[in-house]
């Protein structure tokens, strides 16, 4: 039996693609699964005669520190929740989710996507997890499903200056996957708390899983989008409008239509609270 040929680079770097791994975590490959093997000797080591410690040289046995185990996810949630009622302005909330440790995607995503447009807005909007291009950015939607969602605002007389836009994750998920319950519920009390502080008239809900998370509804998009909802902040009530995410209009384009109906219904209510 003939072996396959070895693949060539570029068929390795296709591979990893779309396996999801688009960018590099340190300068140096790590092999995981020999983390805790010895180096092996090289050929000059081995030939070389192993040399006596002179007395003056010995130390004592270094003493390894046990290492601090993660938190658990519901002591992560509890933490979360914790911090982020601390928390009396924007500026405050992101220099702590900045330092928060009990969220993995911290530890993968090159920086935190908090926040971008304007705090003072009237209308928040809020998708599920920043993209590569956010990742690199620093900032929400300005990626392919970014352009196309300023196109949208456009369509109703708003640009980024006159609406504030988040994430329900503010860490973008490796190979942009989705993101886990867990992670969800850990990040949730930040993006609540992100609502409180803006304090806007009208949020409008991004697709699916920033839907759920935050309206606390389990049917689908295709059920919710153009439906208005209350959301209670503990302090008010805020209207809450689901509706497609811009990324599935990208793949779906004939539900554009659908999307415009929920920005007409934006732009009505926008326009009753400034009358």
């Amino acid at each position: 039996m003939i072996p396959d040929p070895a693949p060539t680079l570029r068929q390795l770097l296709a591979f990893y693609m779309d396996a999801g791994v688009d960018c590099a975590l340190a300068e140096d490959p790590v092999n995981r699964m020999l983390d805790d093997a010895p180096e092996p000797a090289t050929a000059s080591e081995a030939a070389e005669p192993r040399r006596s410690v002179r007395p003056a040289l010995q130390t004592q046995p270094s003493v390894e520190l046990p290492r601090t185990a993660p938190p658990t996810p519901d002591a992560a949630i509890v933490s979360a929740r914790e911090a982020a009622a601390t928390a009396q302005t924007l500026e405050a909330l992101r220099d702590l989710m900045q330092r928060f440790d009990g969220c993995a995607l911290r530890g993968t995503a090159k920086q935190l996507v908090f926040a971008d447009g304007n705090p003072q807005a009237k209308l928040m909007l809020v998708g599920e997890a920043p993209g590569r291009d956010e990742d690199i950015e620093g900032l929400p939607f300005v990626g392919r499903s970014g352009k196309l969602l300023d196109l949208m605002l456009a369509a109703i007389g708003l640009d980024r200056s006159k609406v504030y836009i988040a994430n329900v994750i503010p860490w973008r998920p490796p190979g942009n996957r989705t993101p886990t319950p867990q992670e969800t519920q850990i990040c949730l009390p930040f993006i609540k708390r992100q609502i409180e502080l803006v304090n806007p008239d009208l949020l409008v809900t991004l697709g699916n899983p920033s839907t759920q998370a935050l309206l606390g509804t389990r049917d689908g998009i295709m059920r919710t989008r153009g439906r208005w909802f209350d959301y209670d902040t503990g302090l008010r009530t805020i209207r809450a409008l689901p509706t497609l995410h811009p990324a599935y209009l990208l793949r779906q384009p004939t539900y554009k239509r659908l999307a415009w109906q929920d920005l007409r219904a934006i732009a009505t209510a926008l326009a009753a609270i400034s009358a």
